[in-house]
């Protein structure tokens, strides 16, 4: 191993494992303390403008250095690139290298902050160790206050998570695959009992941090901005209604700030024994919609997946327009009179718009362009409104209704 690490430079290795971490999908800031450095201490900060691009929650566009420390890895999880049986290219950086790269890509103004995970080497506890080498160094010694997400390991002692979370703006710990059944088959070197309870101690260490001692200081902070998880879909053959139910469960459980969903794509030896179901990037981005749409506008899996049999999700249109396509009878309902949960299943109406339309209202009858100008998108939304000059009439029970959303065909080039 070292032999191979001794003949790449600083820049080969960056190239590989910046590669290597595309696979981690956990990497927005959203939530995290406010620092920065204007008064002259220290060096960074996690807000402002920042090679890496993520959207945060918020919407912000975000820059963080998004590097793996090593794609070494003692597991073989069929499911990954760089388990220990995949004939990749490896490379391994040293803590002190992520530092000098973390504190110059930041003096370049490349970026706000750093995502750091990492494979596995020698063992959970020695690669965890060196993780927090990194978060302490670029805190303690360099006085970093820019934002850092560590991709923690769940197998690693508790006492160094512990430590990891009072360096980082945020933990993260993969539950890996939405079943336990999945994991036992595809990541045989993992518990899914271990993983949750890994889980289960930062949300405890994190409660803890917000509660005052008996003489009335504050504990340490301890990862201000909370937990995430990251799921494969597409490498097993679990619905999307299985995926889901995972997640509410998650996020009930372990208070999480965000699941993120990891769409997988065949590996070439692997492909054989892992099934992929469904086109991998547009069922992820349906997926993040629905999860969308159960955590802020009052829907449940069941509703979102019982159009079709086999709990999937519809890949030609997002997963509210197909439950007002299927739900009709629930409209089209009155801007002026309906509530807020319904107004929040009108599809076009995001929930800045119901906001304003509630404010709105109290004040005067709302018309159609008025609509429009709350920022409603009115191509999805009027053949399910009513507003004071307009109506859909029979558009809303029209045949051909789906149609009119579907994207127009193209022809597909020749060469």
């Amino acid at each position: 191993m070292m032999n191979i690490m001794a003949g790449k430079t600083l820049e080969q290795k960056l190239a590989i494992l910046s590669d290597a971490a595309k696979y981690d999908a956990s990497c927005a800031s959203s939530g995290g303390q406010k620092r920065d450095s204007r008064d002259g201490k220290g060096i960074g900060s996690t807000t402002g403008s920042g090679i890496c691009h993520a959207y945060a929650p918020d919407g912000r566009c975000i820059s963080l250095l998004k590097i793996l420390m090593t794609n070494f890895c003692v597991y073989d999880c069929a499911y990954c690139v760089n388990r220990v049986s995949s004939n990749v290219e490896r490379a391994r950086f040293s803590p002190e290298e992520v530092i000098h790269l973390t504190l110059e890509f930041y003096r370049r103004n490349y970026i706000e902050g750093l995502f750091l995970s990492s494979g596995i080497i020698r063992s959970p506890d020695d690669t965890m160790a060196n993780m927090i080498r990194i978060a302490r160094g670029l805190r303690m010694d360099h006085h970093f206050r820019g934002y850092i997400h560590l991709k923690t390991i769940p197998d690693a002692d508790p006492k160094l998570i512990e430590e990891a979370g009072r360096h980082a703006d945020r933990l993260s710990i993969n539950v890996e695959l939405p079943t336990d059944n999945a994991v036992k088959d595809y990541a045989p070197e993992k518990d899914p009992d271990q993983i949750r309870r890994a889980m289960a101690d930062v949300r405890v260490l994190k409660e803890a941090a917000k509660e005052r001692t008996h003489t009335g200081r504050r504990a340490p902070k301890f990862a201000p901005a909370g937990q995430s998880t990251q799921m494969i879909v597409g490498a097993d053959g679990a619905s999307d209604a299985t995926i889901l139910q995972s997640s509410i469960r998650l996020y009930s459980s372990y208070r999480l700030k965000r699941v993120y969903y990891s769409a997988f794509s065949p590996i070439p030896d692997a492909a054989a024994k892992l099934p992929l179901i469904k086109p991998p990037l547009i069922r992820e981005h349906r997926l993040y919609q629905a999860d969308w749409l159960m955590r802020f506008y009052g829907f449940d899996v069941a509703e979102i997946t019982a159009n079709r049999v086999d709990g999937n999700l519809d890949l030609q249109i997002d997963p509210k327009l197909a439950w007002a396509l299927a739900n009709r009878d629930s409209f089209p309902v009155d801007v002026n009179r309906a509530p807020r949960e319904m107004l929040l299943r009108v599809p076009g109406f995001g929930t800045k718009t119901v906001g304003r339309i509630l404010n709105t209202r109290r004040h005067r009858t709302l018309r159609y362009d008025d609509l429009r100008r709350m920022g409603a998108n009115l191509k999805n939304a009027r053949p399910f409104i009513h507003a004071l000059d307009w109506t859909p009439r029979a558009l809303t029970d029209t045949e051909d209704l789906r149609a009119r959303f579907m994207p127009p065909p193209t022809q597909l080039s020749l060469f």
